[in-house]
C-alpha cells in the first residue's frame, strides 16, 4: 500500500533522476585526426594520406614542410578527401620562444610564420606552437616573459590569415597547472591565441580532466595519447612510457565526461608511434572508443 511517506520518497527519486543528463552511449562531437609522422615513412605523401583515410580517420595534422612538400599534401589531401586541420611547428625546440638570443628568437618566429602560411595554403585553422622552455639558462619567470612577448608578434599574421595559435603544454618544465595554463592564455586577450591541450602530457603531475574542465572554451584543439608511470620488479625500478590509448593511466571515462562538461566540438589528434595499417586501424578503434564513452580500463 502506498502511504504519504513513500509517495513523498518515490516523487523526491523521480526529481533527482530527472535532472542528471544522460550520458551512455553518446558519441561526442569531434572529429578524429592522426598525426603525419603516425604513418609509414616509406609511403608517399600521396600514399600516407590514403592510409589515413582507409583507415577511418577523418583529418590529419601535417608538420610545418617547405613550399614543395606544402604543394605536394595540400594535392593529396584533395585528392584523398582528408582535411588538413592543423600544422604542427617544428622549429620551437631547436629555437625556443624563451631564448635569451634574439637571432634564436627571430629564427622560431620565422619557423612559425611558414607554418601559418603552410595552414593558410591547406585551409587548416591552428598552428601548434610550444611557447617556451625552462631549463638551467632560462628562468620560469623569463620564459613566461619572453615568450608571451616573441608570440604576440606572431597575432598580426594570425589575424590576417584567420589562423589561431594553439600553445601545448609539453614536457618543457613550463605551465605546470591548468590555471598558469589558462591565466597565459588569456593575457594575450586575442581570440587567435588559445589552448592545444595534451592530455597525456600531464599525467604525470594532475589529472587531464580536471585540466579540460578548467581550460573549458580556451581549448582550440586536442592530442591524445595515454601514458603509464608504475613500479615495475622485473625491470628493476619505476617505468614510464608512452602506451596505447586504453593501457596507461587515464581514466577515459573522466576525459569523455569532462570534454561533454565543456562542450568541445573542435578535432582530437592521435599523436603516438607510427605503425602499419593494422596497427593504425587498431588506434582507429580505441579512439572510437575514447568518444563513445566506452573505453574500459586497461583495454587490450
Amino acid at each position: 500500500m502506498m502511504t504519504r511517506r513513500n509517495f513523498l520518497q518515490t516523487a523526491a527519486a523521480v526529481t533527482v533522476m530527472s535532472s542528471v543528463p544522460a550520458r551512455a552511449n553518446t558519441r561526442l562531437p569531434i572529429h578524429m585526426a592522426v598525426e603525419y609522422n603516425m604513418l609509414p615513412e616509406n609511403l608517399s605523401i600521396l600514399q600516407r594520406f590514403q592510409l589515413a583515410k582507409d583507415c577511418g580517420f577523418e583529418q590529419i595534422e601535417c608538420p610545418t614542410s617547405n613550399d614543395a612538400d606544402a604543394r605536394a599534401m595540400k594535392d593529396a589531401s584533395e585528392k584523398v578527401g582528408l582535411p588538413i586541420h592543423s600544422v604542427m611547428n617544428i622549429d620551437h625546440w631547436k629555437y625556443p620562444f624563451s631564448s635569451a638570443d634574439p637571432a634564436v628568437v627571430e629564427k622560431s618566429l620565422e619557423g612559425a610564420r611558414t607554418s601559418m602560411r603552410n595552414a593558410h595554403l591547406w585551409g587548416a585553422t591552428t598552428v601548434l606552437l610550444v611557447p617556451g622552455v625552462v631549463n638551467s639558462q632560462t628562468s620560469y619567470k623569463d620564459a613566461y616573459t619572453r615568450s608571451q612577448i616573441a608570440l604576440r608578434k606572431l597575432i598580426p599574421l594570425a589575424e590576417q590569415l584567420n589562423v589561431t595559435i594553439a600553445v601545448e603544454e609539453v614536457w618543457n618544465k613550463f605551465l605546470l597547472s591548468p590555471l598558469e595554463f589558462a591565466r597565459y592564455v588569456d593575457e594575450f586577450n586575442s581570440p587567435h591565441v588559445r589552448a592545444y591541450f595534451d592530455v597525456g602530457n600531464v599525467v604525470l603531475y594532475g589529472y587531464p580532466q580536471d585540466w579540460i574542465r578548467t581550460l573549458g572554451k580556451r581549448i582550440a584543439k586536442l592530442h591524445i595519447k595515454d601514458f603509464t608511470f608504475h613500479h615495475d620488479k622485473a625491470a628493476g625500478g619505476n617505468v614510464a612510457r608512452w602506451v596505447s590509448p586504453g593501457e596507461g593511466d587515464i581514466d577515459w571515462t573522466a576525459i569523455y565526461s569532462a570534454l561533454q562538461d565543456v562542450g568541445y566540438q573542435g578535432t582530437a589528434t592521435l599523436e603516438l608511434a607510427s605503425g602499419d595499417g593494422d596497427y593504425l586501424k587498431d588506434m582507429r578503434r580505441r579512439f572510437g572508443l575514447i568518444l563513445s564513452g566506452d573505453m574500459p580500463a586497461k583495454a587490450k
